[in-house]
């Protein structure tokens, strides 16, 4: 049933755009349905947007889609990012709240407000359609006012662009990547903007919205789609109160960040963020809505950085946390709790080791290839972990902490590789598997074992316990991983 009515949408319209015309569905609701007002409005949220100093093409936006009076400071404050004159086409993708969606839906004519109509690209349309993943279907558009309520400041901001636009409600990565994919090949070689409308956490106390907001803009800033999506999962799983949803845009958001990298960003820059009850004159904080301004940028000028962006302070906090957690239970104190920090890497999902190095040598190292917990829960856990249950080292003493010297390594995923050839030495860590034995190296033990043969020999022997040429074996499973370390 749901297939054939998936037909009807895509076969019931006209097959012209010229005369297709997307009437206003929200004015009167969302925003004022009197043209001067809603044009005072507009131009004052413009007025008082300021992004900053912009280093850098704008590739893409990310902009809320509340009430005007809502998300409008925001919106207008992502829009002023960009210059006009580099302006031709919008291409926005916003939410499909209302209507199941299959990949991403285009309506094929011009959308209205009471400002005026904004005239549909139909080669762009047209370019989009040649991918699968996206398709004409007008009613997804009905009552949607993902895109609608974002209209009122092209027609200000950019008054001569063309408009096409999109809404998705796919929650899968696959998904959200091929429409990233679409949207990159389609805009290559335009003068087009590329805008994802989502607001960000719903409905979660005040207080809970600045800990879960902060961090999921941290994960989108790594510019890396499957580390921002898994870290949306992780968030939502912690049951934290009243959080109904990290992102209403998910799909969109991601698919845009996708293709903002493909096209070449280097930089994601967060322009305002604030939330529903900043908005109010009251104030009220029980139940909030997240709204965030972003810019993605192309030679930008700023260095890379790693996916978790820890900041030197952060690094010396972390190793702070890990002594602590040591302290903690050589006094026999409990272990502190689980709560969100109010710095943001600090809650990204992180698979992590910590090693421990007395004056002979190593004392101690445990952790996880699979980001089960915040990287501050993992960093506090793994040192304790390291101390107490490495079964090679008798438990850590009291006399023994001052000397000691702590070192963190946050891993990247593991990826399968074919053989050892495919590891690159110093670079790559590995895990090693084979009949339910396993071991592991970090990269670091490349510093003493410089050579693959003592490397993968000892991988093998010392850590999972099988003959030392089993990296050879076609029945060993080898796969890689990246750290970053920092130690004191």
């Amino acid at each position: 049933m749901r297939a054939l009515l998936l037909l009807a949408c895509l076969t019931a319209w006209p097959s012209s755009a010229a005369d297709m015309e997307r009437p206003p569905a929200v004015a009167g609701r969302f925003y004022t349905n009197h043209a001067a007002t809603l044009i005072k409005q507009v131009d004052h949220f413009l007025e008082i947007g300021k992004p900053g100093n912009i280093s850098g093409k704008v590739l893409a936006l990310l902009v809320p889609h509340a009430g005007i009076e809502f998300s409008g400071e925001a919106a207008a404050t992502a829009f002023n990012a960009v210059d006009p004159a580099d302006v031709e086409t919008v291409l926005m993708i916003g939410t499909a709240h209302y209507t199941p969606v299959e990949g991403a839906a285009v309506f094929p004519g011009a959308y209205v407000t009471p400002l005026g109509r904004v005239e549909y690209d139909r080669k762009l349309g047209t370019a989009l359609l040649e991918h699968d993943v996206i398709r004409v279907m007008p009613d997804a558009h009905d009552r949607e006012h993902s895109i609608e309520v974002n209209v009122p400041f092209l027609q200000r901001r950019f008054p001569k662009a063309k408009l096409v636009a999109l809404v998705m409600n796919a929650e899968d990565l696959p998904t959200a990547e091929k429409v990233g994919e679409a949207l990159a090949k389609a805009v290559k070689g335009r003068k087009v903007l590329l805008v994802a409308s989502s607001d960000l956490s719903h409905y979660p106390p005040g207080d809970v919205a600045d800990r879960v907001d902060p961090t999921t803009l941290h994960a989108m800033g790594s510019l890396d789609p499957a580390f921002f999506y898994a870290t949306n999962r992780f968030l939502m799983a912690r049951g934290l109160p009243e959080l109904k949803c990290t992102y209403c845009g998910e799909g969109a958001a991601t698919a845009v960040l996708a293709a903002a990298k493909t096209l070449g960003a280097d930089q994601m820059k967060l322009l305002k963020r604030y939330n529903s009850g900043d908005s109010l004159t009251e104030h009220v904080y029980r139940a909030v809505v997240g709204y965030a301004a972003v810019a993605f940028l192309k030679d930008s000028g700023a260095p890379a950085r790693t996916a978790y962006g820890l900041s030197d302070e952060d690094r010396t906090l972390l190793l702070k946390e890990a002594r602590e957690a040591l302290a903690r239970k050589l006094d026999g104190k409990p272990a502190l709790g689980v709560e969100l920090s109010s710095r943001p890497a600090f809650n990204l999902p992180a698979a992590v080791f910590v090693t421990l190095e007395g004056p002979g040598g190593l004392r101690g190292c445990i952790g996880t290839t699979e980001a089960k917990s915040t990287l501050l829960e993992a960093v506090r856990t793994f040192a304790v972990e390291a101390g107490f249950s490495d079964s090679r080292f008798a438990p850590l003493e009291a006399s023994e902490l001052a000397g000691l010297k702590i070192e963190v390594s946050i891993l990247s995923p593991p990826k399968p590789v074919a053989s050892v050839s495919d590891v690159l030495p110093k670079r790559d860590g590995v895990v090693l598997e084979q009949d339910g034995r396993r071991g592991l190296f970090l990269p670091q033990v490349w510093d003493t074992l410089s050579d693959k043969d003592s490397f993968f020999g000892e991988l093998c022997a010392q850590k999972a316990g099988l003959p030392r040429g089993c990296a050879s074996d076609p029945k060993t499973k080898l796969s890689s991983f990246t750290v970053e370390t920092f130690k004191d």
